[in-house]
């Protein structure tokens, strides 16, 4: 049996052992590794730990101790009733208005995980407080962050143009990024029809009758049904002012000097922390460390499969069927199903050249088909796996994280079973006939 083979058939028994029995995947990811990595490949200590997500880790941890030490001193509730005003008391449309401000700030350059970690949290206990569902707040602020991430500014369009200019096909800008634009916000609206009344369900801690920063009654029973609620304005205290502060500097270091976000998180939530002693202890509750294990042993796991050479693998046998339409159809497959688990940026660097020729051909519209991958690679990145998924489910409060994670894993599913079939339907299909 081939390495490539075998570490696939290991990756299915993590999935099935995790999901029939209550242990954290990572750890069989980690032993996944180990026994890969050593027995199969003959990789040593340096070479298996090469996958490990250290700038993830450091993002999970820093991003999820900020809003930990602002949640104590009660700025999120602070940002959270702001929210409420802007849409004039529908609580219900904020997840609008997180999607719209996640679309500009990618769509103007910034990274898309920067992006979903600064709004994430907010949205999070947004969600908590105001008994919406926490899957649908989280899914629709990476599906923003999606939408704006292929603007020529942005991070992914300008690694896909460059690719696409270097092959000397000519595919235009606005093509792409109106392409991901509407298939995010049409994915966005399905989320939103879906899970909008499904709020109540997700939550296994009930908040108090009354918000004791506000004192006003919270809505109840249903997810969203309650939606007309006036939050008044509250005095901001010291402490919450230098939140505020820090929460500002965290944006302008990351999109405008784009330093490391988890280490600016790091460094804005010990100097709150210190300003703030009652609480300093209780801080370091407020991170995700099941999430951060699952995710860190995935991540090492994918990673000791790239040293197998599994990904390029498959990648080449999608390649090798031979009818352009199916081809194109099992890229977007391929690249979705490995972008669940993988860098969507190595993804598309590594895939999209391979169907160049195919595309030089002209059999199929080069257009629609890099639209098509770039969509597939991408909207797959509310797996829990990826740092977008990551932080939903480490940010989200007052769930029970098994049946929270059953539920993201299902809507990954969904996303990547569906998502890319829909791409290729939309974008490739009508061009071949």
């Amino acid at each position: 049996m081939s390495p490539q083979l075998l570490s696939i058939l290991i990756l299915g028994g993590i999935f099935v052992v995790a999901t029939l029995l209550p242990i954290n995947i990572g750890i069989l990811a980690f032993v996944g590794s180990f026994i890969v990595g050593t027995f199969v490949l003959g990789l040593d200590e340096k070479e298996i730990f090469e996958g490990f997500p250290v700038s993830l880790f450091v993002t999970v941890v820093g991003v999820t101790y900020l809003f930990s030490v602002a949640k104590l001193n009660g700025t999120i509730d602070l940002l959270v009733d702001a929210g409420v005003r802007l849409v004039r008391g529908r609580a219900i449309l904020v997840p609008w208005v997180l999607f719209a401000l996640a679309a500009v700030l990618t769509a103007l350059g910034t990274f898309t995980p920067a992006a979903v970690a600064l709004l994430v949290p907010i949205g999070m206990n947004f969600a908590f407080k105001y008994r919406i569902s926490p899957l649908m707040i989280g899914m629709m602020v990476i599906c923003g962050a999606h939408a704006g991430a292929f603007s020529p500014m942005a991070v992914s369009g300008a690694l896909v143009f460059g690719i696409v200019a270097e092959s000397g096909l000519s595919v235009s800008a606005a093509v792409l990024f109106f392409a991901s634009m509407a298939f995010n916000m049409a994915l966005a609206a399905v989320t939103y029809v879906l899970l909008r009344r499904r709020g109540e369900e997700s939550f296994a801690e009930q908040p108090p009758a009354s918000d004791p920063t506000d004192g006003t009654d919270l809505p109840t029973g249903g997810g969203g049904t309650a939606t007309m609620v006036r939050p008044p304005r509250v005095a901001v205290n010291a402490k919450q002012t230098a939140t505020l502060v820090a929460l500002v500097g965290l944006v302008v270091g990351a999109l405008a000097l784009h330093l490391q976000i988890g280490f600016l998180a790091l460094a804005a939530g010990a100097l709150l922390g210190l300003m703030d002693k009652e609480n300093l202890g209780k801080a370091i509750d407020g991170i995700s460390w099941p999430t951060i294990l699952l995710v860190a042993g995935m991540v090492t796991y994918v990673g000791v499969l790239e040293h197998a050479g599994t990904i390029e693998w498959v990648s080449h046998a999608a390649v090798g069927i031979g009818a352009p339409l199916l081809v194109a159809l099992v890229l977007c497959l391929t690249v979705g199903i490995t972008s669940a688990f993988a860098s969507s940026t190595a993804i598309l660097t590594a895939v999209i050249p391979m169907a160049i020729p195919l595309l030089l051909t002209g059999s199929l519209p080069a257009a629609g088909v890099i639209a098509a991958m770039a969509i597939s690679t991408t909207i797959v990145d509310v797996s829990p796996f990826s740092t977008n998924g990551a932080l939903v489910l480490a940010n989200a409060r007052g769930v029970d994280r098994q049946r929270f994670y059953k539920q993201v894993i299902t809507y990954t599913c969904f996303i990547v079973g569906l998502g890319p079939i829909a791409a290729w339907a939309v974008l490739v299909l009508p061009g071949v006939f």
